[in-house]
């Protein structure tokens, strides 16, 4: 497998990115592609591992080593088989995924982990390149229809799948687009939209049939779904987390997914406007993961006379806490591009107020410092320190809280139970719902979720469904390969 003692010869490469000064110009993706020959050196360097545990750190259980050796071999359309076989959207998880793959690469216990990310989404892109990534419908159609209700990851991995299988399938999506989050809750600079319509168009010529501006259980009929002999649910969870705090309904104070969505959408509808949200204004972000990040790095590309950033937790430490050992996934402070491009990032506060002026126009938020007290046996508790309390003027708040679960509707019409946390519950390991012809997966099974994730479960809800369908097991999933199409 790859070359022997490779990791010796050669050290970790990144994609490169353009300097700050030219990125925050556009919203275009700005990583910079390694050459094939350095992208082979890293292939080299994966080692052969005994057990590797990067298939146990990827939730779609990627054949990692496998394309690896592909990659350093030179054999590009075998990798791309490969990664196919297991993943349906390599171009997407290449360039969000945050790749526990590599926390848990055995080579990180000693030197760099191999950059596995990089690999999968150079494998993919240069498959679209050489024209080797086409549509193939099946040779076979059955006679069973199924519903998919929402266009997100998993909903499109969900699909694909059950496309192959020879089911007619058809997806509603209510936005007016296809892609749910990847396209509306992710920032053109880090997938380009053009990149999920390239995968879109693979999919309609499969057979794939979408209908958009559909809500399904409000504009079109809960009753219609009883023409479908199955249904699945990847409606996602989309309902935002807020603050119950004073003035929370202040103007000025937006949720991420609403300040993302619009500048999404403006890019679409009127490329030649620059929308200013942001512009001129002191912006504040509560919130300290991905997508406080993305909102970061959209507010400075709006013209943000400044960015802080909040986060209730501790600041993580600069390496691997002892906490979180390899192979697990790492408690470390991260910095992401969108922190490069300039933001003052605090940690250990805790928002207490907005402040409004007389028309109800944010003018400014209240926060106090806190700590955590750590009690064996018990939860963490959050402790106020006395005496911190500050207020910051500000003009925007953003607010990148999460998601607290998917939304009711569907749930309440079909009459589906729904854990404590609101996720739609299934039977254990088949995505079967309490209606035996409905399923779900993703965020609106699992709760908020990488993309990942979700691809994994379309991909795992797909073959329950099948086998609930034609009563055969047919559909791969992780790490099985895939007897019916690259």
């Amino acid at each position: 497998m790859g070359q022997t003692g490779g990791f010796q010869l050669h050290k970790r490469e990144n994609e490169a990115t353009l300097s700050v000064k030219d990125r925050i110009e556009n919203y275009e993706e700005f990583t910079v592609p390694l050459h094939e020959e350095s992208l082979k050196n890293q292939g080299a360097r994966c080692m052969s591992c005994g057990v590797p545990f990067c298939h146990s750190g990827c939730p779609l259980g990627n054949l990692i080593p496998d394309f690896n050796d592909m990659v350093y071999k030179g054999e590009w359309k075998k990798a791309l088989e490969i990664l196919h076989a297991t993943n349906n959207f390599p171009e997407f998880t290449g360039r969000l995924c945050p790749a526990p793959c590599e926390k848990s690469c055995v080579l990180g216990l000693i030197d760099d982990p191999v950059s596995i990310e990089s690999i999968e989404k150079h494998i993919v892109e240069k498959g679209f390149s050489e024209g080797w990534i086409v549509p193939k419908p099946p040779k076979i159609r059955t006679n069973k229809t199924v519903a998919v209700i929402g266009s997100g990851p998993a909903g499109l991995a969900t699909a694909q799948q059950l496309n192959r299988a020879g089911h007619t399938v058809t997806v509603f999506e209510r936005e007016d687009k296809i892609g749910g989050l990847l396209r509306y809750g992710i920032p053109n600079f880090k997938l380009d939209k053009n990149i999920i319509d390239r995968r879109l168009k693979i999919l309609e010529d499969e057979g794939i049939i979408f209908k958009t501006n559909t809500n399904v259980g409000i504009d079109y009929p809960i009753d219609n779904l009883k023409y479908f002999d199955a249904i699945v649910l990847c409606g996602g969870a989309t309902v935002p987390r807020s603050l119950p705090i004073k003035g929370i309904e202040s103007k000025g104070v937006l949720q991420a997914i609403d300040f993302l969505t619009q500048q999404t959408k403006q890019l679409f509808d009127n490329p030649s406007k620059k929308l200013d949200t942001a512009k001129h204004k002191h912006v504040i972000v509560i919130g300290g993961g991905d997508t406080g990040s993305d909102c970061i790095g959209t507010s400075i590309r709006q013209g943000a006379k400044s960015v802080t950033n909040f986060e209730i937790m501790p600041k993580p430490p600069q390496i691997r806490s002892k906490n979180t050992p390899w192979p697990y996934w790492p408690l470390q402070l991260k910095t992401t591009t969108s922190h490069e491009e300039g933001c003052d990032r605090n940690w250990l506060i805790n928002t207490k107020e907005f402040i409004t002026n007389d028309v109800g126009q944010l003018i400014a938020l209240k926060t106090i410092n806190v700590e955590w007290k750590m009690t064996p046996g018990e939860r963490p508790k959050l402790i106020e320190i006395e005496g911190t309390e500050k207020t910051w003027p500000c003009d925007l708040v953003l607010l990148a809280l999460g998601f607290t679960g998917p939304e009711n509707t569907l749930a309440n019409q079909l009459g589906i139970e729904t854990d404590a946390h609101s996720n739609y519950k299934t039977a254990s390991h088949t995505y079967q719902t309490n209606i035996s012809n409905v399923f779900t997966a993703g965020d609106m099974r699992r709760g908020q979720s990488l993309i990942v994730w979700a691809i994994s479960e379309g991909r795992e809800a797909a073959k329950e469904v099948n086998i609930y369908l034609s009563k055969k097991d047919i559909l791969p999933t992780k790490g099985e390969g895939n007897l019916l199409s690259a």
